[in-house]
């Protein structure tokens, strides 16, 4: 259970840390009201997680703590819901509806696009 918990842990603290960079990174080149960083990163993360679904349905190349890692921990940090309501209430905040509709919609779909991708591209390999 402590390995466990040490080992989610670690991979938490590399995503957070990973999508706190790409998300400054993002608000430098895109220095716009919209929250493109979120976005992205809730993007990213869902492709990265489609990839180790589908790499660890098809293959034993990953260890069940290196999965933990990745999928749990790693995905986990560098995802994050709790951003994406934050960005949304900050728009309807200043009554930006068109960007608040965009954006939800744009996360909810995308980033399930992103899944089916991730999956595929292992399950075409």
């Amino acid at each position: 259970m402590l390995k466990m918990f040490l080992i989610t842990g670690a991979g938490g603290f590399s995503g957070s840390g990973l999508r706190y960079l790409s998300q400054r990174m993002i608000s430098h080149y895109f220095p716009v009201s919209f929250p493109f960083g979120t976005l992205f990163v809730n993007i990213a993360g869902s492709f990265h997680i489609g990839l180790l679904f589908a790499l660890t349905d098809k293959t034993r190349i990953l260890t069940p703590d290196m999965r933990m890692f990745l999928a749990i921990g790693f995905c986990g940090g560098f995802t994050t819901f709790s951003s994406f309501a934050l960005d949304g209430y900050g728009l309807l905040k200043d009554s930006a509806y068109l960007y608040f509709t965009t954006y939800v919609f744009s996360n909810i779909i995308l980033c399930i696009l992103a899944v089916i991708a991730g999956i595929w591209l292992i399950k075409s390999l």
